[in-house]
């Protein structure tokens, strides 16, 4: 299996190259990503907690999926396609905005990324790869908010930066 490569952006979101995931994390370099964040009809948001054996935030709760795009992929696509990899399901996803972050980690790699954040409606239960996820959940997105608050330290570094412009665009757009 080859290695995963991303997509090197400039800030304007144009590709200026490819390069091995993991090495693109451990230059620091601004890459493609997306995040999608699944609705139900009560407003809850469906979360995940990664699976045990990853290479970064293991067990940590975050966004239903996240990844990154591949070349010639549309964020559209590369979000359909995540999701079902990691959470087993299909949703009609819709972009919302984009915007850029900068997250270290502890173990010297760096989530820099001009991340597309999408969201999509689902009610049933997902069938989770175990590969991928350890568990999921339902959480009302202010109590997302209120439990982000109180115990920081559960929930991915990324998720807690893509979920405070999440909940802002909420609170500015109806949807």
């Amino acid at each position: 299996m080859t290695e995963e490569k991303v997509i090197l952006v400039n800030e304007d979101d144009q590709q200026i190259g490819l390069m091995p995931k993991l090495e693109a994390h451990e230059k620091a370099l601004l890459h493609r990503a997306f995040s999608v964040f699944i609705l139900n009809d009560k407003n809850e948001l469906m979360l995940q907690q990664r699976a045990q054996h990853k290479y970064h935030s293991p067990l940590l709760w975050t966004n239903t999926c996240c990844s990154h795009q591949r070349e010639g992929e549309s964020n559209i696509q590369a979000g359909t396609r995540r999701l079902f990899e990691e959470m087993g399901f299909t949703a009609e996803l819709k972009e919302l905005f984009h915007f850029i972050y900068k997250a270290p980690f502890d173990n010297g790699l760096t989530e820099h990324e001009l991340d597309h954040v999408m969201i999509g409606y689902y009610n049933d239960e997902p069938k989770i790869n175990n590969d991928e996820v350890e568990s999921w959940k339902w959480m009302a997105i202010e109590d997302v908010k209120n439990d982000m608050e109180q115990k920081p330290e559960i929930y991915t570094v990324w998720f807690k930066i893509i979920f405070d412009e999440f909940y802002h665009f909420l609170e500015d757009h109806k949807l």
